[in-house]
């Protein structure tokens, strides 16, 4: 468990900064260092301070980088039900949730390690797994960058980073509020929060904020139910006008009992995948199959302002997850698609603690005679992961899809209950960074940072001991990355950017899991991209628009070698290269439209395949799951003061699902639709419906299976605010 003894120097620091502010109290502490941003403005947000694509907190507008806002009053507009569905606001971004993989993201050609996924701008280093969509009602919005960002937050990021910021006590105003779902399949939703100041007058200042979430669903297919619990809670305390301390607590629980891993392909392999439609809703994981994730989160954020130009913010944070696998996982039909062939059982166990504490300072003054802001600071982190699989690859049985007995996980042949412990990973992170934002004329300005890591990785083999898996082993590496981009103002709501910045990660995986054959001797991966773009307002500020052009050059990751095929050497290379655009219009005073466009050419430059011992390029491919296109549209219509009706659409390209592209999963595109009614200026009803034509789509795909999204679903919901 994380304390402050072994942050001696920051708890010594806190103190000093406690004690000196309690004697002067002539400084205003800025609503702006822990309270909710709220923006008065719809559709993409160019002036709402975002924590993603900066520390110096500007705007996107302010930023040479792509930056997208979902804000909360965005993801109860469009009815996101979790945090993978604000991710449709970031153009081109495309994600899934396959039980084994469910924080699965695609953006700018690249996905899995390489896209970060942050909690409120922490990192836990496994994201493909530990990004599981969580129930939108406690966050308050979610903020992407795209391109190699590591300069901000560590190692990876090549195709960029997501921020999910959970909501915080907040001095504005006090509000309790709720909201009640019911929808197909028995999926229910009930939820409240409130923010209230717990004392007034003079002295030491006290707010609070409890939100919490609870839902359940009997699922779209066949024997899935899932229940899902979320807190969060946050107590904000001005001791005076210089220091304020947030303590904010979160907790996760999520039951899935047996959960959808997807559905066969039809033989012949090749070409378009299809499925068989009338076994569209048909599982084949056992009867008890289970997945269960807990989570526990605490952070405690101290602001100090020493004068009108300088602060200081520490946070000091802790994690704690625990998930658990209980399923049979592959299925794939026999040659004459009459039975399904069931296979690859896996009983697993994940133990991670993060516990880690970063220290900011904030300045702002004048170089030069220009307006110069500054970020510096120091970042640590002790990450410690165990897990313990147990796992049986081979084919159990062969069913009749349309009549079978699902059966027990402990009934298959071989497998017994118990884990079994096989590595723990013990990843320590330090970190030094700098970041500057330089006015150079009245419409020029020059925004640079950089960060250098020194990261610490022990592996320990609990496993039979080989030359692939020894006892233990331990590596380091120091990357240093960084960006530098400039901005000028065509106008004072038009400008042009330019920027180049730099990545690295790990040539394979991820360090907190990392095995002895991923990582050998190699260094990481190093990643880098030259973005231009520009921002702006149009029609007397009735709309605005972003568009930006990019390319991505990835070296050094893991691929086999050519005399040695079952042997990896970091020599590969992927690049990618495209476009986006998101805009939005109010046409008429009651008609607004949203939406955003997203083309991509990603490809690997050099890349060899391992196929049965021997080793395949794969120059020129694409990877998987990299749709070349992707737009969303959304639109609403005021019919009076209290009717509000909408649709959005949502079209994505097919996608490649191996590295020989032989094989594809069609491109689709989805309707939804809204009706709303305001019962009064704090009250609203909304009825949706969500996949209006009944589309079967693959959200995701593997080699023989694609993960289906969901069917046409309707929902009606009760919000209220008092």
């Amino acid at each position: 468990m994380t304390n402050t003894s072994r942050y001696p120097g920051c708890a010594a620091l806190l103190c000093a900064l406690s004690f000196n502010a309690m004697a002067d109290h002539t400084v205003t502490l800025p609503d702006v260092q822990i309270t909710d941003v709220e923006d008065s403005h719809e559709g993409v947000l160019l002036d709402t301070p975002s924590q993603t694509g900066s520390r110096l907190g500007l705007t996107p507008r302010e930023t040479p980088a792509s930056v997208n806002i979902v804000n909360h009053r965005q993801l109860e507009q469009r009815g996101a039900q979790t945090t993978q569905d604000a991710l449709a606001g970031v153009p081109g971004m495309t994600a899934a949730s396959p039980p084994g993989s469910a924080g699965s993201v695609a953006y700018r050609g690249f996905s899995g390690a390489q896209i970060t996924q942050l909690f409120n701008g922490i990192t836990v280093q496994y994201d493909a797994i530990a990004a599981r969509p969580v129930d939108s009602w406690i966050y308050d919005r979610v903020e992407a960058i795209g391109g190699p960002s590591s300069f901000l937050f560590g190692a990876g990021a090549v195709g960029g980073s997501i921020n999910y910021i959970t909501k915080l006590a907040s001095r504005d105003e006090n509000f309790n509020e709720g909201r009640i779902k019911y929808g197909s399949y028995d999926s229910s939703e009930t939820s409240f929060g409130f923010n209230h100041a717990l004392n007034d007058g003079d002295g030491i200042r006290n707010y609070a904020r409890l939100d919490f979430s609870h839902s359940h669903s009997n699922g779209y297919v066949d024997r899935e139910e899932r229940d899902a619990w979320t807190v969060a809670f946050s107590l904000l305390t001005d001791f005076n006008d210089q220091l304020s301390h947030t303590l904010a607590l979160e907790y996760q629980n999520e039951v899935v009992d047996s959960p959808y891993w997807g559905s066969p392909v039809l033989n012949p392999l090749g070409g378009e995948m299809k499925v068989d439609e009338s076994r569209r809703f048909e599982n084949y994981n056992v009867e008890d199959g289970r997945y269960e994730q807990r989570v526990r989160w605490l952070r405690s954020i101290t602001d100090y302002r020493l004068n009108d130009d300088t602060s200081l913010r520490n946070t000091l944070y802790h994690y704690n997850a625990e998930r658990n696998f209980r399923n049979l996982e592959t299925y794939a039909y026999n040659a004459d698609n009459n039975r399904v062939i069931r296979s690859n059982a896996l009983l697993q166990r994940h133990d991670q603690e993060l516990n880690g504490n970063r220290l900011e300072l904030l300045h702002e003054g004048q170089l030069f005679g220009r307006r110069s802001q500054w970020s510096a600071g120091v970042d640590y982190s002790h990450n410690v992961s165990m897990n313990y699989p147990r796992s049986i690859n081979r084919v159990f049985d062969s069913v009749d899809p349309g009549n079978f007995d699902p059966g027990k996980f402990y009934d298959l042949p071989g497998m017994l209950p118990g884990y079994q412990k096989n590595r723990q990973n013990t990843v320590d992170t330090w970190a030094v960074f700098l970041e500057n934002r330089q006015q150079l004329t009245d419409r020029l300005s020059l925004l640079t940072g950089l960060r250098h890591d020194h990261v610490d990785l022990q592996v320990h083999n609990y496993r039979a001991v080989d030359a692939n898996n020894p006892l233990d082993f331990k590596r380091v590496y120091e990357p240093t990355t960084g960006r530098i981009g400039l901005v000028y103002e065509l106008t004072p709501t038009a400008n042009v950017y330019v920027q180049y910045s730099t990545a690295a990660d790990p040539p394979a995986g991820i360090l907190s899991t990392a095995s002895f054959a991923t990582v050998r001797d190699f260094d990481l991966s190093t990643g880098k991209q030259i973005e231009v773009g520009s921002k702006f307002d149009f029609l007397d500020g009735l709309g605005s628009a972003t568009v930006a052009a990019y390319q991505i050059e990835r070296k050094n990751l893991a691929t086999a070698d050519p005399a040695n095929p079952g042997v990896t050497q970091p020599v590969g290379k992927q690049t990618s290269r495209g476009i986006e655009v998101a805009a939005s219009l109010r046409v008429t005073p009651q008609l607004l439209a949203e939406g955003n466009f997203a083309y991509v050419d990603a490809q690997y430059d050099e890349f060899n395949e391992n196929v049965g011992g021997t080793s395949v390029s794969r120059k020129g491919n694409t990877p998987t799951n990299i749709p070349e296109r992707v737009a969303n549209l959304w639109l609403t219509y005021d019919i009076d003061p209290s009717w509000q009706i909408g649709g959005d659409s949502r079209y994505v390209s097919s996608v490649y699902a191996d590295a020989a592209n032989t094989r594809y999963a069609p491109a689709y595109t989805v309707f939804g639709a809204f009706v709303g009614y305001k019962v009064d200026a704090d009250t609203r009803i909304t009825a949706r419906v969500r996949n209006l034509t009944d589309e079967v789509y693959a959200r995701w795909t593997s080699s023989s299976m694609l993960y289906l999204g969901a069917p046409r679903t309707f929902e009606l919901a009760v919000q209220t605010r008092f």
